[in-house]
């Protein structure tokens, strides 16, 4: 797989070059950061080593996958959310209809090597934005976290930055094991998760909140071949690599057609 040529995120500046984001959305980004280094301090919402880094290590990580999500997207459901990463991140770029630049949507997708007509579907570079009603009108997105205090931190942070154009927002203090019949079968959908669990444990929560048409979008390691090996033992899906705009080693898991293998 070739490497994509990865972008280092400064700050402000740099993240609205690479994403195309427009004034409003820069600036509900900095008053997420502003909230998260406050918060920071009673509650341990991030690594400390990266809280210089916020930008880069967090907002940018978190935003590169909304540029994978399907076409006519309806709903995003976020597992183990934390600290709003990836899935409040992507709901602010959703409501942002300049967000997501030509030159990032069209750098790295491994062209030359096969691809699954699923993320050829969904994340095939466009020559120009695509219209709010393609990428995100009407879209729900879901932040499902189960510790109360971080719960508090996303609601206080969704405050803060709403409105949000086109985007219904819930945050559920719960784990995501328990919230399958209180979430919405509205598709398009995308599940993700960040940092979360190995892939074989992130399926088998995303499964519930899956039906067919659902991309899992799944930020992960050096280790993500190990883990879809480890995956198909109990899986059948259909998976594609993309690398991370962010990280040489990192890969994005674009997860489709998820099914539990019967057993023998």
């Amino acid at each position: 797989m070739r490497e994509m040529t990865t972008h280092t995120i400064k700050g402000p500046d740099d993240f609205a070059a690479v994403f195309g984001a427009s004034a409003e959305t820069i600036a509900r980004l900095a008053t997420y950061e502003t909230l998260l280094k406050q918060w920071q301090k009673a509650v341990n919402l991030v690594a400390p080593s990266t809280l210089d880094d916020i930008w880069h290590r967090h907002f940018a990580d978190s935003a590169q996958l909304v540029a994978l999500a399907p076409a006519g997207l309806r709903s995003w459901i976020d597992l183990g959310s934390g600290a709003g990463f990836p899935g409040l991140v992507c709901a602010i770029l959703l409501a942002d209809t300049s967000a997501l630049s030509p030159r990032l949507r069209g750098e790295g997708r491994g062209e030359g090597r096969p691809r699954s007509p699923a993320l050829e579907q969904a994340a095939a570079p466009h020559p120009n934005p695509l219209p709010m009603e393609e990428w995100g009108a009407g879209t729900r997105v879901t932040l499902i976290e189960s510790d109360t205090r971080k719960a508090a931190f996303l609601r206080e942070v969704v405050r803060a930055v709403s409105p949000l154009p086109g985007i219904g927002l819930e945050i559920l203090p719960a784990r995501a094991e328990s919230v399958k019949t209180q979430v919405n079968f509205l598709l398009p959908r995308v599940v993700s998760a960040r940092a979360l669990a190995p892939l074989e444990k992130l399926l088998a929560l995303a499964f519930p909140l899956s039906p067919p048409g659902t991309t899992g979008l799944f930020s992960k390691g050096k280790e993500v071949a190990q883990e879809i090996d480890a995956a198909k033992k109990t899986w059948n899906f259909d998976v594609d690599l993309v690398p991370s705009v962010t990280e040489g080693s990192g890969r994005i898991a674009v997860i489709t057609n998820l099914e539990r293998k019967a057993k023998d």
